[in-house]
C-alpha cells in the first residue's frame, strides 16, 4: 500500500481534507499532517516538522495544497527514502502575488483571523456557495493563533523555492483550479519553467479544489499515482 501524505492549506489544521479522504481509493493510505496551531513557524521549520513524520517503511506520495506547496517542494528536493511522487494543488514555488509584498509591513496590526477570512473567502470559493465548506473554513481559522497567521502570511510573501524545484527527481502532478481567484495561472507556469516534465491537470473549480471537487481530485491523484514506476 502507498501512503498519500496530505499537507494542508494556510490554516494548517488538516481538517479541510475531510471531504477528500473518504473518496480516495482503498489502496491509498491517507496521512493528514496538521501543523502546530500555536507556534509561528516559517517554511524551513515546517519542512523540518513534516520531515520527522514521513513514513520510514513504505512508499509515499507528497501532496502540498496551496500554502503547503513550498513545504512539499522543499521535502521532495531532499530526495527522502520512499518518496515516489509529488502532487501540487493550487499552489506556488514563490510569492504568487508580488504586488502584495509591501503587506508584510502591516502584518503586525492587521486583525486575524477575521480580517483574513473576510478578504480571502470569496477568493477561496469563487462562485461556490457551499455553506458547509464556509463553516468548516471559519472553524479551522478560529483554531489558529493570530501570531501563527501572521507568520504564515509573511512566509508566503517571502518564499522562493525555485532552486529546490530543480532538485526534485520524482514525477510531479500540478492540479490547477480553473476558477482560482487566489493563485494566478502564472504560478503553475513558473513551476513548469523549472520542471518541464511536470504534468498540469486543470479541474473545473475554485481555489479550494480538494474541498469542492473531491471526487475529481481523488480520481486525478489516483491516476497519477498509478503511472508512477514501481507504484505499489
Amino acid at each position: 500500500m502507498t501512503a498519500l501524505i496530505l499537507l494542508p492549506g494556510m490554516d494548517g489544521t488538516g481538517t479541510l481534507f475531510a471531504d477528500l479522504v473518504p473518496v480516495l481509493p482503498p489502496d491509498l493510505r491517507p496521512v493528514v499532517v496538521a501543523y502546530p496551531m500555536d507556534r509561528p513557524l516559517g517554511y524551513a521549520e515546517l519542512t523540518q516538522f513534516v520531515s520527522e513524520q514521513l513514513p520510514s517503511n513504505e512508499p509515499y506520495v507528497l501532496l502540498g495544497e496551496s500554502f503547503s506547496g513550498p513545504v512539499a517542494i522543499g521535502l521532495a528536493a531532499k530526495r527522502p527514502a520512499g518518496l515516489a511522487g509529488l502532487v501540487l494543488c493550487a499552489t506556488f514555488a514563490k510569492n504568487p502575488r508580488p504586488a502584495l509584498a509591501p503587506l508584510r509591513l502591516l502584518l503586525g496590526i492587521l486583525p486575524f483571523p477575521l480580517w483574513m477570512l473576510s478578504l480571502v473567502s470569496p477568493l477561496l470559493l469563487s462562485s461556490n456557495r457551499d455553506k458547509r465548506i464556509s463553516r468548516a473554513l471559519r472553524i479551522a481559522a478560529a483554531c489558529v493563533n493570530a501570531r501563527v497567521w501572521r507568520a504564515r502570511l509573511r512566509a508566503v510573501l517571502d518564499v522562493d523555492v525555485s532552486a529546490e524545484l530543480k532538485s526534485v527527481e520524482v514525477p510531479i502532478l500540478y492540479l490547477q483550479a480553473a476558477d482560482d481567484r487566489l493563485i494566478p495561472p502564472s504560478a503553475a507556469r513558473f513551476i513548469t519553467e523549472q520542471v518541464s516534465s511536470m504534468e498540469v491537470l486543470q479541474i473545473d473549480g475554485p481555489h479550494l479544489l480538494l474541498q469542492t471537487r473531491p471526487h475529481a481530485s481523488a480520481a486525478a491523484i489516483s491516476a497519477f499515482m498509478r503511472q508512477i514506476p514501481d507504484w505499489q
